[in-house]
């Protein structure tokens, strides 16, 4: 197939975050057997190298200029400045963060290579793409958006959860554009992709006659390989880009809630705060007794090798998650909350223990106690949770599924 992939965001490397480590591993699948031109936007954090690595991982790379964000300004002129955004996403049904990235060059490069019938699909690698899909391209190809994660599912968890920033905001948006704007692009596309059954009865309730499809994320084994040894001892670990407002909760939660009951019975616990872009937040637990906040780190797979414990806190956010597959994967015993194992059958009749659940911090307390004093529930929930990874959650997966979506 000759595929057209746009992705606003660059896509490369695939330790950025979730959204890059998805579209990555997908292209790169796809890249096999098929004719890939990727268009994207490059941010001012992206190097010549990294554009350089990427081309390598597609038949022909297209980039793009990503625009600056909006400035916030003070006063009545930000004030104004505000409610003029908002006025303008109301009226066009569309979140503010598509249309601030939204290029008119790469919409008229689209619109040109489409007349000219040079692909017979496109895909679009994440919700905000879909701006640049006109209805009519599904009269000459097919049309596919992978969704990677609903945001109004997103937007009404951190509600749920009263983990919004602005929640008068996030309601106004929610009702105002949010369902609008899912309603409407899903009925654009010959296809829908999600990552997980919950995201696609959201999408569902929005639009019941599209054709949505589950495609789970994946975790690249070769990255991931299982640990040779046990390591013991009072180590837990947390990992993801530390910049994300679901990790820093999920992080300040644990550090400030949860350690400190664990230290009463372990004063030698340690709590390691893995991954970049650590916010000021983030780096200030690092002055609490215990914690380790270490910034990005060369191999994430040698740090959870070295946890006795790996703790996915989170409380907000909806989607699989990569983070959760990487440690099953590396045969680290998890311990998760219901949104940090979202999508995986851990646990319940007929399943074999793959990890141990915890919402509240007695939970946590109790969760973690049992694997520091149980090694051989720490090997039940290391081999299992490896086994699932092995059969359902590899890229190669997720890849054949995709390819047929991509085929009809």
């Amino acid at each position: 197939m000759k595929i057209l992939t746009i992705s606003s965001t660059f896509p490369y490397p695939p330790s950025r975050g979730g959204t890059e480590i998805r579209t990555f591993n997908l292209l790169k699948y796809l890249h096999q057997r098929h004719e890939i031109t990727l268009v994207t936007q490059r941010h001012g954090g992206v190097s010549d190298a990294e554009v350089e690595e990427l081309q390598s991982w597609v038949s022909n790379l297209v980039v793009f200029p990503l625009p600056p964000e909006p400035q916030v300004k003070a006063g009545l002129s930000g004030l104004l400045g505000k409610v003029g955004r908002f006025t303008e996403s109301v009226f066009k049904a569309t979140p503010p963060n598509v249309l601030y990235r939204y290029s008119p060059e790469i919409q008229a490069w689209v619109d040109a290579y489409v007349k000219a019938g040079k692909c017979d699909v496109i895909t679009c690698e994440h919700s905000v793409n879909e701006i640049y899909v006109r209805p009519d391209f599904r009269g000459s190809v097919r049309t596919v958006v992978d969704v990677h994660s609903s945001i109004y599912g997103w937007i009404s968890n951190h509600l749920e959860m009263g983990a919004s920033p602005n929640a008068l905001r996030d309601r106004l948006y929610l009702s105002l554009v949010l369902a609008r704007y899912e309603k409407r692009y899903c009925s654009k596309f010959s296809n829908i992709v999600v990552t997980t059954d919950d995201d696609q009865r959201q999408l569902h309730k929005l639009s019941s006659d599209a054709q949505i499809d589950v495609i789970p994320n994946g975790v690249d084994l070769h990255l991931f390989p299982y640990r040779h040894a046990d390591p013991g001892g009072h180590g837990l670990i947390f990992v993801g880009d530390m910049s994300a407002s679901h990790n820093i909760d999920a992080a300040r939660f644990f550090a400030l809630e949860v350690l400190p009951l664990l230290q009463q019975q372990y004063p030698d616990a340690t709590f390691s705060i893995a991954g970049g872009r650590p916010t000021t937040d983030v780096l200030k637990l690092g002055e609490r007794p215990g914690v380790i906040v270490t910034g990005r780190v060369p191999s994430m797979v040698d740090y959870l090798h070295q946890a006795a414990v790996c703790v996915v806190p989170l409380r907000t956010g909806f989607g699989i998650k990569n983070k959760t597959l990487e440690a099953m994967a590396a045969g680290t015993p998890i311990v998760g909350s219901d949104r940090g194992l979202e999508g995986l059958a851990v646990d319940g009749p007929d399943v074999p223990l793959r990890a141990l659940r915890a919402n509240q911090p007695a939970e946590y307390v109790s969760a973690v106690t049992r694997l520091f004093e149980d090694a051989q529930l720490r090997q039940q929930l290391s081999q299992n949770a490896r086994s699932l990874i092995e059969k359902n959650y590899t890229w190669e997966r997720a890849g054949e599924l995709y390819e047929q979506v991509l085929k009809g």
